[in-house]
C-alpha cells in the first residue's frame, strides 16, 4: 500500500537525490539503552550514556506492529503511531515492505527534543514508529513531528540539518547495534517534519539506500495530502 501518490513519492524520492540525497548524517555507533515496551525512552545524545529523561513523556501504550493501518486521518487531527501499520511498497516493479514493531504517542516534543531545536520552532506534537524488515536485517525508526505552522517545521528542519544526530531522542534500542549502512534523513513536508533513521547489516546493505529512500519519500507524500 502507497501512504500516498506513486507520482508523488517518485517525484520526492528523485527530488531528495536518489539513494543518495537527503542523507543528513551517519547513524552513530553506540550501546543502546535497554528496550522498555510500556513507555518510550529515547537516548541521550551518542556523545553521552543513556541517562535518565528530563521531562517523561506520557504516551499511549506501544503497539506490536500487528494491527492494520487505519483510515486516512481526519484532516488536522493530532498525528498518531495508529495511522501507520505494516508498510508495504509498491511502485511498478519496485516492492519494499516492512513489519511495524513499535509505536508511541507523546503529548508534547520535549521527550525528542536533545538540543531545544524543537522548543524554540514550537513543535507541539512527537510520534516515533520502529519497522523490521527483511528478517531483521534492516531496522528502521522514524521520528513523525507536527508544528503549527509549515513556516516553523521548515525552520526546525533547516536548523536539524546543521546540527549531529544528538540533536533528536530517538529509539536507539530499536535499530541494530552494529551496522554496514547507518543513515539518518530528514525533511519538512508542510506543517510536519519526518525523520528516518535505517540501519542494515551486510547481509541487507545492498538494498538499504533505496528502502531508506523510498521509506522517506511515501511518508512524506502522505503528509504532503493529509490535512487535505
Amino acid at each position: 500500500m502507497l501512504l500516498g501518490g506513486g507520482a508523488i513519492i517518485a517525484a520526492i524520492y528523485f527530488a531528495n537525490g536518489g539513494p543518495a540525497g537527503n542523507v543528513a548524517v551517519q547513524v552513530p555507533t553506540i550501546e543502546p539503552p535497554s528496550a522498555d515496551t510500556t513507555r518510550p525512552t529515547p537516548a541521550s545524545s551518542e556523545s553521552d550514556p543513556p541517562a535518565q529523561e528530563s521531562a517523561p513523556p506520557t504516551p499511549a501504550p506501544s503497539e506490536t506492529g500487528t494491527e492494520a493501518r487505519s483510515r486516512r486521518a481526519e484532516p488536522g487531527s493530532p498525528i498518531s503511531h495508529r495511522e501507520f501499520g505494516d508498510w508495504n511498497f509498491g511502485l511498478g516493479s519496485l516492492k519494499f515492505s516492512a513489519d511495524k514493531v513499535g509505536g508511541w504517542d507523546y503529548t508534547s516534543c520535549a521527550p525528542v527534543d536533545a538540543a531545544g531545536v524543537l522548543a524554540k520552532t514550537h513543535c507541539d506534537q512527537a510520534v516515533q514508529i520502529a519497522y523490521s524488515a527483511y528478517g531483521g536485517n534492516i531496522k528502521a525508526v522514524q521520528v513523525l513531528l507536527g508544528f503549527p505552522t509549515a513556516r516553523d517545521a521548515k525552520a526546525a528542519a533547516t536548523r536539524l540539518a546543521k546540527l549531529s544526530s544528538s540533536a533528536l531522542k530517538w529509539r536507539r534500542d530499536r535499530v541494530l547495534k552494529s551496522y554496514a549502512y547507518g543513515k539518518i534523513r530528514w525533511r519538512d513536508s508542510k506543517d510536519y517534519v519526518i525523520v528516518t533513521i535505517v540501519t542494515a547489516n551486510k547481509a541487507a546493505s545492498g538494498r538499504a539506500a533505496k528502502f531508506h529512500g523510498y521509506m522517506q519519500a511515501d511518508i512524506e507524500s502522505y503528509f504532503t495530502l493529509r490535512d487535505l
